[in-house]
């Protein structure tokens, strides 16, 4: 089974929200069980339950990812994945400095549908910066499953 990883700063905001966008398309695709879709950080608030606001935007959506927990990047969850996707260009670097010999499977998430840009971390923020940074999740993995997809092979 492979893993496609999405990787943000603390784990509790836009590495949850997409883990649980992509595992709702896997879902409705009829494939939630040929994937493992996990989140970490780079900066993991380990144990840490997501952010208030992140699970409201995405339990208005039907996805529940109250209980998830905040969790560190490790060298296992590098090793593991096949596909690696960062919110920031800066996460991408680090990971890839870090791991070169795993450079060649991190991506932005952003990238997966054409674009190349940083998504605003919203944590602390009020709800309408949640509520913009989902809908901007949701629709970037929505416009780039066909990629991800192709990437994770």
């Amino acid at each position: 089974m492979k893993t496609i990883l999405f990787v943000c700063t603390g784990n509790v905001c836009r590495s949850p929200m997409a883990m649980g966008f992509l595992r709702e398309k896997l879902r409705k695709a009829g494939l939630e069980g040929e994937y493992r879709v996990h989140s970490a950080g780079v900066w993991g608030l380990e144990s840490q339950s997501p952010a208030t606001y992140a699970c409201e935007m995405m339990a208005k959506r039907g996805i529940d990812i109250s209980d998830h927990r905040g969790h560190d990047l490790t060298p296992e969850d590098v090793e593991e994945a096949a596909l690696i996707l960062t919110v920031e260009r800066g996460q991408a670097e680090a990971i890839s400095l870090e791991f070169p010999q795993h450079a060649h499977k991190v991506h932005l998430l952003s990238e997966m549908a054409g674009r190349h840009y940083d998504i605003r971390d919203p944590y602390g923020g009020p709800l309408d910066e949640y509520r913009q940074c989902a809908a901007e999740i949701e629709g970037l993995i929505e416009e780039g499953y066909p990629r991800i997809m192709h990437l994770v092979g």
